[in-house]
C-alpha cells in the first residue's frame, strides 16, 4: 500500500510542537492524538500553503517589517509582485464590494458566501503559477519570486468554531499563507471604522484562534494566524461571562441584550494579552493613523509577551492628511515597524 499522504504519528507531531521553534509561545488546547483523529486516512499536500505560510513566516523575522497591498483579481496580485511587494492581502472588504460570488456588491458586513474569499484566493494564486511559468519559459529572472505569501480575511468566522475551522481549511486548500480573525459578533459584524460593533467574550475569540490554528495543524501546514480585536472602537459586547471582560463593563444593556462596554486602548491591551499565546501575529483595529496609540499598545501587550508581532492596517479609509502632516507620513511605516508592527497592510 502506498505511503504517499500518510498522517504522522501523534509522537511525531507532539515533538514538532516541543522542539521546534516555530512554536515557541504558541498555546494548543488540543492534543496531537485529536490532530491525528481528524485527519483521517490521508492527508493531503497543501504545497502553496505550506511554501506561502514558511516564506511570509520568514519574513516576518527577517525583514524590517512586511508590507502588502489589497488585491482581489490575479493581475492586479501579478502588478504588485511584479513592482515589487513581498505579500499580497485580501480583504473582506475587497471581496464584499466587488469579488464575492454571489455577484452582488456589499458593504463590509460579511453578508457575501463565507466560500467566497478562498475562490479569490486560488484565484491569485493561479494567476501568480501563470506569470511565474511565462517568466520560466521566457528567462525572465526580474522576479525573485512569484509564489509571494497571501494573508486573507477571515472576518468574524462567518459563525462559531466549526465555521472557522471549515473556512480556514478551505483557505489553506487555496493556498492562503496566513489569516485573520476579529472579535466581533459575526451576526453583527460591521467594517472595522464604522459604529454598532458587537464584541464576543474574550473566551469565546480564544475558542475562534484555536479553531483556526486546529485547522492548520490538521491540514499539516503552518499558517500564520492573526488576531484582531476591534475594542478600541467596539461599545458593545454579547455577554458579561467573562471575568477578563467584567472591568469594562459599564452595566447598561440594549434592548437586545447587548452589554454596553468602555472602549479603548486598554480594553485591546487586555484581550490582546489573552490572545497572545493563540496567535501568531496581534492586530488592533483603529480608527485613525496615530503613532502614539500604536505605541501604548505595542509597549502594553510587549511588556507581558516581549517577543509578540504585531499587524497594523494602514486604512486608505483613514483621512491621513487630515491626522498626519507629510514628514510623519514618510516615516509612519519605519516607525511602526520599529514598534513591533510586523505586517502592515493596505486595503485596497
Amino acid at each position: 500500500m502506498s505511503t504517499v499522504g500518510k498522517p504522522k504519528s501523534a509522537e511525531a507531531i507532539q515533538k514538532d510542537w516541543d522542539t521546534n521553534p516555530r512554536w515557541k509561545g504558541v498555546t494548543r488546547e488540543y492534543t496531537a492524538e485529536d490532530v491525528v483523529a481528524l485527519q483521517g486516512s490521508v492527508v493531503e499536500e497543501q504545497t502553496l500553503a505550506r511554501r506561502g505560510a514558511e516564506v511570509l513566516w520568514n519574513q516576518l523575522h527577517d525583514m524590517e517589517f512586511v508590507n502588502a497591498l489589497g488585491a482581489l483579481t490575479g493581475n492586479m496580485a501579478v502588478q504588485q509582485v511584479r513592482a515589487g511587494l513581498k505579500a499580497i492581502y485580501l480583504s473582506g472588504w475587497q471581496v464584499a464590494g466587488d469579488a464575492n460570488l454571489s455577484g452582488h456588491t456589499y458593504p463590509d458586513q460579511s453578508l457575501y458566501p463565507a466560500n467566497s474569499v478562498p475562490q479569490v484566493v486560488r484565484r491569485i494564486n493561479n494567476a501568480l503559477l501563470r506569470a511565474d511559468e511565462i517568466a520560466k519559459v521566457e528567462g525572465d529572472t526580474s522576479v525573485e519570486n512569484w509564489l509571494v505569501p497571501i494573508v486573507a480575511d477571515g472576518e468574524a468566522g462567518f459563525g462559531g468554531a466549526l465555521n472557522v475551522y471549515e473556512l480556514q481549511k478551505a483557505m489553506i486548500a487555496a493556498g492562503v499563507a496566513g489569516s485573520h480573525w476579529e472579535d466581533q459578533l459575526a451576526s453583527e459584524k460591521k467594517c472595522g471604522h464604522l459604529g454598532g460593533k458587537v464584541l464576543i467574550p474574550t473566551q469565546q475569540h480564544v475558542r475562534t484562534l484555536t479553531s483556526a490554528r486546529l485547522a492548520a495543524d490538521v491540514a499539516d501546514v503552518p499558517t500564520v494566524v492573526i488576531a484582531r480585536t476591534d475594542a478600541e472602537a467596539a461599545t458593545l459586547i454579547t455577554s458579561d461571562v467573562d471575568e477578563r471582560d467584567q472591568p469594562f463593563i459599564t452595566g447598561e444593556r440594549t434592548k437586545e441584550g447587548f452589554y454596553r462596554v468602555k472602549n479603548g486602548i486598554e480594553p485591546c491591551i487586555a484581550r490582546a494579552k489573552a490572545y497572545a499565546p493563540y496567535a501568531d501575529l496581534i492586530w488592533m483595529e483603529t480608527g485613525t493613523p496615530d503613532l502614539e496609540l500604536a505605541r501604548k499598545f505595542a509597549e502594553g501587550v510587549q511588556a507581558e509577551f516581549p517577543d509578540q508581532m504585531l499587524a497594523y492596517n494602514c486604512s486608505p479609509s483613514f483621512n491621513w492628511k487630515k491626522h498626519l502632516d507629510d514628514a510623519t507620513i514618510a516615516k509612519f511605516q519605519k516607525e511602526l515597524g520599529a514598534m513591533g508592527f510586523k505586517f502592515q497592510f493596505i486595503t485596497l
